[in-house]
């Protein structure tokens, strides 16, 4: 896996495709039966190809893309109706304005699901402003696959049975009311962290709170206390105090870069939420906002590292470091324990 970013995207394309499917159904259904699916599942996958953009670019700029116009409202009512007219050439049934009804749902609600993970969305772009409520994982089994099971109910019933409707009607309301859920399982943990914070007498500026990989069951948290940051996790399964592990932000090591521009565009990505670490090869760049690879003690393997080179110009670049199957598979094992309870 040679870039976490594209591993995420490529994961989380099922549960797009199964929304997008589900919007389709519900706007144009019972006119065109599944083709509405195949197309609105089409459409749910359009916005995550701003991905690409990393074989364009460089890695900064490639972050910053990432999630931004594709993922607007601006562009679902740009490309809607043109994505409307185009299939409309084609296909036997030829209302423009339903089919553009269809595209701009199916590219709207793309966002909308996204706005509730770790990384956000640029909805409002070109405004500088990421909607990101941190409260499920880019990938979710409790959220993808009971809507995929009533999908597929869906999918084989007549394109005019009541039960197709009430099928694919259940699938949304389950699936929007688990993002719902999240929320306020977000709000539980964090004052759990609050609370643990206060009984052990730690002094803080600032929490941020997200899910673990897969689950809303284990959460994690981001603590700013002054001259370094504090990572801890809590599972609603546990009956131990919550442990805080200490990481320096070592912002003094990039002193001397900061005039950099794309150093200060990497800080903005981060929100601030980041640490400097010093290597035998140099250093790297940590953006905390993804926790760690390892739930182990003191662990230092951030999911997304970037190693800090400078050219013989002056000019810095970041270079992410490269997770393969091995991390992936090693953080599920820990996961699975530590979900259970400390």
């Amino acid at each position: 896996m040679r870039d976490l970013m594209y591993v995420c995207t490529y994961m989380d394309s099922l549960t797009q495709i199964v929304l997008g499917a589900a919007v389709g159904e519900a706007i144009l259904g019972k006119k065109i039966g599944n083709k509405a699916m195949l197309y609105g599942a089409i459409a749910g996958t359009i916005p995550d190809l701003d991905v690409l953009a990393s074989n364009f670019t460089d890695t900064v700029t490639a972050l910053e893309i990432h999630r931004g116009f594709t993922h607007s409202i601006l562009f679902s009512i740009l490309f809607a109706p043109i994505f409307g007219w185009l299939v409309s050439r084609f296909e036997k049934y030829k209302n423009v304005k339903d089919w553009s009804w269809l595209f701009f749902w199916c590219l709207f609600t793309h966002p909308l699901l996204d706005a509730f993970t770790t990384w956000g969305t640029q909805l409002f772009w070109p405004l500088e402003i990421r909607l990101a409520f941190k409260s499920i994982f880019v990938i979710d089994p409790l959220y993808t696959l009971p809507f995929l099971v009533f999908l597929l109910l869906a999918m084989f019933q007549k394109r005019t049975s009541r039960r197709r409707s009430f099928f694919n009607t259940v699938g949304l309301i389950l699936s929007t009311g688990y993002l719902l859920l999240t929320l306020v399982l977000k709000f539980a943990s964090f004052k759990k962290f609050e609370g643990a914070l206060t009984e052990q007498n730690i002094s803080f500026s600032e929490i941020d709170t997200r899910p673990s990989a897969l689950n809303t069951v284990l959460w994690n948290a981001n603590v700013d206390a002054g001259d370094y940051f504090l990572i801890g996790n809590y599972s609603f399964l546990d009956t131990k105090p919550i442990r805080f592990d200490k990481y320096p932000k070592n912002h003094h090591l990039i002193e001397d870069l900061l005039s950099d521009k794309k150093l200060q565009r990497m800080i903005a990505i981060s929100k601030g939420w980041y640490s400097i670490s010093k290597k035998e090869d140099g250093l790297f760049f940590n953006d905390l906002r993804f926790g760690l690879l390892s739930i182990e003690s003191n662990s230092d393997d951030f999911v997304f590292q970037y190693k800090i080179e400078k050219s013989a110009t002056g000019e810095l670049s970041f270079t992410e470091t490269e997770k393969g199957r091995r991390d992936a598979k090693k953080l599920l094992t820990q996961l699975w324990t530590r979900i259970q309870g400390n």
